[in-house]
């Protein structure tokens, strides 16, 4: 079932809701090892937060998941624990150092990035990334790079 998921992901998914979003992430979830980091690149507005949604569903999380922009970070507990880490306002190395990130990006949890690329010297070498996108015809798409 995990290469299922994977095959159809590297072949890139096209939904047309935030609900058919968070099920391939939830199916997703369902395959992650218990130590992984995925980066979710995309513009505003492509579903990356709609994804750790369903990403956190499918680790049995059941409290609300909101962007952490301005907190930069979330962490949420359920059957496994997510680390939800927005980059958007991080500008320089020097915030990842101040902020003390580094420990979160050596995980022992499921960590999931939004604007991976603000700290891509910060990213692990066998990170997930998923490219999230609006095609012409308004539906969202997800590919696993």
């Amino acid at each position: 079932m995990a290469s299922s998921i994977y095959t159809r992901l590297r072949g890139g998914i096209a939904t047309a809701s935030a609900r058919e979003t968070e099920a391939i992430a939830i199916e997703f979830a369902a395959t992650l090892p218990g130590d992984v980091t995925l980066a979710l690149h995309g513009d505003l507005g492509v579903g990356k937060t709609t994804f750790v949604r369903g990403l956190a569903r499918g680790l049995g999380i059941k409290g609300p998941v909101t962007s952490p922009t301005f907190s930069i970070y979330t962490m949420h507990r359920g059957d496994r624990t997510l680390v939800h880490l927005d980059a958007y306002r991080l500008e320089t190395p020097q915030q990842v150092d101040d902020l003390l990130l580094e420990d979160f990006l050596i995980s022992p949890y499921v960590l999931a990035i939004e604007w991976p690329e603000k700290i891509a010297a910060w990213i692990p070498a066998d990170a997930l990334h998923l490219e999230l996108n609006i095609a012409p015809d308004e539906r969202h798409t997800i590919r696993l790079r």
